[in-house]
């Protein structure tokens, strides 16, 4: 049974961090690319970061140089650090597996793995 629980979340001043964690279990996260996606009320779906099986990293436009994807395979986790938040980085952060595109809403309800989400909170 694949799960993906996601934690981290919260309330934060703008100019802060957080830190989102993403833990897998029945499946093993270093044989699946990994993402973080989130959706803000009345906005589409958006790609946050993407870490490969391999280890490569990107990210959304405006998350370039804020936020950082890592794994730790040991602990079956990514982590989402996310400094320099922003107001507009508020949202319901959700991590998922086996995805490869973005769609309209997230979390897609029969495609890909995916976690309930973690709200993050940015005033």
């Amino acid at each position: 049974h694949v799960q993906l629980v996601e934690s981290g979340g919260g309330s934060v001043q703008a100019g802060g961090s957080l830190r989102l964690s993403c833990t897998a279990s029945g499946f093993t996260i270093q044989d699946f690319d990994m993402y973080w996606y989130r959706q803000a009320p009345g906005n589409e779906c958006e790609l946050v970061s993407k870490i490969t099986s391999s280890g490569q990293t990107s990210y959304g436009d405006s998350m370039k140089g804020r936020f950082t994807s890592t794994r730790d395979y040991a602990k079956m986790t990514i982590h989402l650090q996310m400094n320099s938040l922003r107001p507009e980085d508020t949202a319901v952060y959700y991590c998922a597996a086996e995805m490869g595109w973005t769609p309209p809403s997230c979390p897609h309800p029969s495609f890909g793995y995916w976690g309930r989400g973690t709200q993050v909170t940015v005033s």
